[in-house]
């Protein structure tokens, strides 16, 4: 038997795509992790902004399978950056000719006499590729602020394929012929929020299969045994999509702790009295002396109602967050920038996401592949955003579960 600890997106798609006999464990009162959805007077929010960006048709349609087609909403996206009070387009390396005219002119002073050659780390790259200028004004800043730590700490391709790669030919030619396309230029939203795909996904899943309130509380590698709160479970094959360093703790196998580090995030999901005055989906904002890092509009969205936020604030990952203090910095913050005036602010949730972004470097990587090879010899496979301990998109950890579930069919 497969045991699946985990209820998320990459669990339940393992649990959907495999052919052996299975079993999932969620220590939660309901399925979906971070893709689930708060419906509050008359507001439509998820744990935060969750929006696919299919690159697999076979994929897109195993998640829309069993929605209904005219809920389903699909949307060219329309991001920007807050910049010293004005809207960039994003991403910002393709647009500095919005920039004011002296900021364009140090930019294209230091792209093109970059004294920044070499790079060992993420901070250090943002320097070489794109010039002192564009990396302070809003790339160092912005994700020194996502991701709450030192930028030298991370590695060189922290963020993959996701970081907006842009050269000095695509640079300038963005002067005259905007042109912000990037691995998510589109993106598809249920009308009924993230739970949705999680619903679908359901529907390949036998249910009476899957355990909530039920929480891992230790492995033996060798028996082939866990032990949750309520039972002990044997198993042939362990599907892990709890974080990474947890597992390892949990299976009893040492690891430098200071190897894996993350992030935390709070999201606050705010819902106001009137509509509201931009048209965008999500708005950057690097300014350190602004609480948050990145505004959602589901209003716009959806594309009528009141005025309705997921607004994303980071901290280290042992940092103790005061809600209300922190909602009032919100509240003041988005005054400020002009998302809000006379609006009043109706209804509101709160989610701390705890992992959130992973961190990723050199180091964790090399402890994290001789790890999984060890764990893959006890028949024990983590996969998943936080089970792999990766940055990756919601597609990929479908299609990972799925690639893991052909491989360990047994016909």
């Amino acid at each position: 038997m497969d045991l699946i600890i985990g209820g998320g997106v990459t669990g339940l798609s393992y649990a959907a795509f495999t052919d052996n006999e299975y079993l999932v464990i969620e220590a939660e009162k309901e399925v979906g992790g971070y893709c689930r959805t708060i419906k509050q007077d008359g507001f439509i929010w998820d744990y935060s902004g969750h929006f696919f960006h299919f690159r697999d048709e076979k994929l897109k349609q195993f998640v829309f399978d069993n929605m209904a087609k005219d809920e389903i909403l699909e949307i060219i996206k329309l991001t920007r950056i807050y910049h010293k009070g004005k809207l960039i387009d994003y991403p910002f390396q393709k647009n500095i000719h919005q920039l004011d005219k002296e900021e364009l002119i140090e930019s294209l002073y230091d792209l093109f006499s970059n004294e920044y050659t070499t790079y060992t780390t993420f901070k250090e790259m943002l320097y070489a590729k794109f010039g002192r200028t564009i990396a302070e004004l809003f790339l160092i800043p912005y994700n020194e602020k996502l991701y709450a730590c030192n930028l030298d700490k991370l590695d060189v391709d922290a963020m993959g394929r996701f970081f907006p790669y842009a050269d000095k030919e695509d640079i300038i030619k963005n002067f005259n012929a905007s042109e912000n396309s990037s691995y998510n230029g589109t993106f598809v939203y249920p009308a009924g929020g993230a739970v949705e795909y999680i619903r679908s996904i359901c529907s390949h899943v036998d249910m009476n299969k899957v355990a909530l309130n039920e929480k891992l509380v230790a492995i033996d590698v060798d028996s082939k045994t866990v032990r949750t709160d309520k039972r002990v479970v044997k198993y042939d094959n362990l599907i892990s999509t709890i974080p990474f360093p947890e597992l390892l703790s949990l299976a009893r196998i040492d690891f430098n702790k200071s190897l894996y580090t993350s992030n935390q995030v709070l999201v606050f999901n705010l819902g106001f009295d009137s509509p509201g005055h931009c048209n965008d989906h999500w708005i950057y904002f690097a300014d350190p002396q602004l609480s948050f890092y990145r505004v959602g509009f589901y209003n716009n969205i959806f594309g009528h109602g009141p005025l309705s936020l997921y607004v994303e604030l980071g901290f280290t990952d042992n940092a103790t967050i005061d809600i209300n203090e922190q909602l009032t910095c919100v509240l003041r913050d988005l005054n400020k920038v002009g998302i809000t005036t006379d609006h009043k602010l109706v209804s509101y949730s709160t989610v701390i996401m705890n992992p959130a972004y992973v961190h990723v470097t050199a180091d964790m990587e090399k402890d994290r592949a001789a790890k999984m090879t060890l764990l893959a010899g006890k028949n024990i496979y983590s996969i998943g955003r936080y089970g792999a301990w990766y940055y990756c998109s919601i597609e990929d950890n479908i299609k990972e579960a799925q690639n893991l579930a052909e491989k360990l069919c047994i016909r």
